[in-house]
């Protein structure tokens, strides 16, 4: 079930379109509208206004990884040499740039930063490692944990 913590212009008209396209993001209006118990026309204008507002980002494809020859996935969490705002800037920036690393969350805890690293195999893991992760600015130290089995995936 979606949050209820969403912001304040989020009704639960709104929450059920939300929760339908997670689901299922290539229904067509009119099947969004049934399933969520509108008429087409304010489905739409609904629709229009929560990707406007930014509630919804966007769509994409969700793709079978191993399919594509990427079956290694690690965690790497990483504690910064500094973390001043210019560090930080500088290593979120440059973080963009490495297409192997799928998610960065900056932490609050004992490291600074929790990347989720999809690659081939661990040969290229290492590499990626050695050549990418460890050359991003202000990272001091890194720890890798390999992903055995993916339980849950959304």
């Amino acid at each position: 079930m979606l949050q209820s913590r969403l912001s304040s212009g989020i009704d639960s008209f709104d929450r059920k379109i939300i929760e339908a396209l997670m689901d299922n993001g290539r229904m067509t209006v009119t099947e969004l509208a049934a399933k969520v118990g509108l008429s087409k026309t304010p489905c739409q204008v609904r629709l229009r206004r929560l990707m406007a507002t930014g509630a919804i980002r966007g769509f994409r494809a969700v793709v079978d990884s191993s399919r594509l020859g990427l079956d290694h996935v690690a965690f790497v969490e990483v504690r910064l040499s500094d973390t001043c705002e210019e560090a930080l800037t500088r290593f979120n920036d440059a973080v963009q740039g490495i297409p192997e690393i799928e998610q960065c969350h900056m932490i609050a805890g004992s490291f600074d930063y929790l990347l989720k690293v999809r690659t081939a195999d661990i040969v290229r893991y290492r590499a990626v490692l050695a050549e990418k992760i460890s050359d991003l600015p202000f990272v001091a130290r890194t720890s890798s944990f390999i992903a055995m089995q993916a339980i849950k995936d959304r």
